[in-house]
């Protein structure tokens, strides 16, 4: 139960962000869900559901491989204790914040908000700040080396092609 309580508390930070902060500006700015009647509202709501369905499986993913593989969740105050290279972090080193970025998108996309549009912007700025002076100076501490090859052959956000080969890691 201890293990449950600890996955389900890491998820307060990606809903805030993908589900209380939207709820709010939506009421805020009072926008509403767009109506399917163009092709350009059309296709806005269906990237924006594609995007939102993307990025929900990012953020449940990496949800997962942090607690299974990392021994940790994505919450700050409870990291991983060992370095998740797998799957989606074979392609990219942040998928868990791409995901949540694609549903702020999609949520952007479907209800044509700027303020939306406004929040994925500022959380894009504001998590590569805090990852390039924050967060993976503190991974090359834990990590040592490991997260060196890793950074060296992963770019943070725009995905490899190709599945980074991880053979260079050691497996602790």
């Amino acid at each position: 139960m201890r293990l449950l309580t600890r996955a389900l508390f890491s998820l307060i930070l990606p809903i805030i962000i993908t589900v209380i902060i939207p709820v709010l500006v939506i009421l805020g700015f009072n926008n509403h869900l767009l109506a399917f009647d163009s092709a350009l509202s059309g296709a806005m709501l269906a990237i924006g559901t594609f995007l939102i369905i993307l990025g929900l499986g990012f953020v449940i993913y990496t949800n997962q491989a942090f607690f299974r593989i990392g021994k940790g969740t994505l919450a700050p105050w409870d990291p991983p204790k060992k370095l998740v290279v797998a799957g989606a972090y074979r392609y990219v080193r942040n998928p868990m914040i791409s995901g949540v970025l694609m549903i702020v998108l999609g949520e952007a996309l479907i209800f044509a908000s700027i303020e939306l549009f406004t929040l994925f912007i500022l959380f894009f700025i504001v998590n590569h700040v805090y990852f390039v002076y924050s967060e993976e100076p503190g991974l090359e501490k834990r990590f040592d080396n490991d997260y060196i090859v890793y950074k060296k052959n992963v770019p943070r956000w725009i995905p490899r092609l190709k599945p980074w080969k991880m053979n260079t890691i050691r497996e602790n």
